[in-house]
């Protein structure tokens, strides 16, 4: 069996600093915004090229109090994309905003910078975008629509730690961003975690307030905050790996463009890359006209593979009421035809040629 991801294959290649680090949280029994959460945040923030990094709870989290923390609330409409994991709409709904679905890009997948334009009203407050499955979004061009606008940016980053347009990081570019490190992600820990960053000083300490049931100072509560930290433990696993996430990504790249140049001559569309941002692979997703028959033959042959994502944000249950009659024909097609192949840093390369033989002679058959 070929699986999406091997998380024991890399735990096995770090296995001995991994138990190590986890042994001293244990004998220190520091277990909640200790030593390692404060070092992981200033490593993060470091690589990153931010202000302030704070770990937060999960991916989800970070979304929900980056947006927060940026003044985004009742009332206010934020544009974002319909082709994401619902986390990204769920966070402007717990904020009390409306989430405004408009089309991608038929290339990257990411937001189309032109319909974001096209969709703003006196109560846009803020644009989202997602760096989807590793690709960058067109930042140049969101971050001047914002601009003109007076419009606040809040990335996520869920998918695309590690990912750069011109050697500045994603999560860089909005007033704040929001990341996650379930343990699929390019830089993932032994369950949930996630990180905000900014360079603004205002929305970091509302972070570190809002994460920790609004408490500032022990037993004082200036706000209404949420139970969200980085657990001491993950943090300590995440610091070992972000050690080595720039080769981790340079291997999921390297995956990636063996099987783009395997498929070249296939009726198969390979993943995009627009030479100005570095696309980091959080998945490698292809376009054909016959997914079900390519999904069978994989699976028949113990290859895993996935469907993200199969029913755009627009046209969920939770929101039909609000996107009823609302028709974004890129986005609609891509997901009719979009389909994950297995990518991790140590996928060996006979796998990915044993895959694409399967693919080869399923839509030749």
């Amino acid at each position: 069996m070929i699986p999406m991801v091997d998380l024991k294959a890399q735990y096995l290649q770090i296995k001995d600093e991994i138990d190590q680090s986890l042994r001293q949280v244990l004998d220190s029994c520091a277990f909640v915004l200790g030593p390692n959460v404060k070092a992981f945040e200033e490593e993060t923030a470091a690589y990153l090229g931010v202000k302030h990094a704070i770990g937060v709870a999960s991916g989800t989290d970070a979304l929900h109090l980056a947006l927060l923390a940026a003044g985004i609330g009742e009332g206010d409409e934020v544009i974002t994309t319909p082709f994401t994991f619902i986390a990204t709409a769920e966070a402007i709904r717990y904020v009390g905003a409306k989430p405004v679905f408009v089309d991608i890009d038929p290339k990257t997948f990411n937001i189309d910078p032109d319909a974001i334009e096209a969709a703003i009203t006196e109560k846009t407050a803020a644009v989202m975008p997602v760096h989807l499955f590793g690709q960058p979004a067109d930042m140049q061009r969101i971050s001047a629509i914002c601009e003109k606008h007076g419009l606040r940016m809040v990335e996520d980053c869920a998918q695309s730690f590690g990912a750069s347009i011109g050697g500045q990081q994603t999560g860089s570019f909005g007033v704040s961003a929001g990341f996650s490190f379930f343990p699929s992600k390019n830089l993932g820990c032994y369950g949930d975690g996630g990180l905000v960053t900014t360079n603004e000083d205002d929305i970091a300490d509302k972070v570190k307030v809002l994460r920790n049931h609004g408490s500032e100072v022990r037993y004082y509560h200036d706000v209404i905050g949420y139970n969200s930290r980085l657990d001491e433990l993950q943090a300590a696993i995440l610091r070992i790996k972000l050690r080595r996430i720039d080769d981790f990504n340079h291997n999921r790249r390297r995956v990636a463009h063996l099987y783009s140049d395997l498929m070249a001559d296939l009726s198969v569309t390979t993943p995009y890359e627009d030479g100005i941002g570095v696309h980091v692979y959080h998945q490698y997703t292809l376009l054909t006209d016959r997914r079900d028959a390519v999904m069978q033959a994989l699976q028949k042959s113990g290859i895993a593979c996935a469907v993200y994502y199969p029913v755009p944000l627009h046209r969920q249950k939770v929101f039909a009421e609000e996107c009823a009659g609302l028709t974004l024909p890129v986005t609609e097609a891509v997901a009719a035809r979009c389909l994950s192949l297995p990518i991790y840093p140590e996928l060996p390369e006979a796998d990915v040629r044993r895959i694409e033989s399967v693919i080869r002679a399923a839509l030749n058959d």
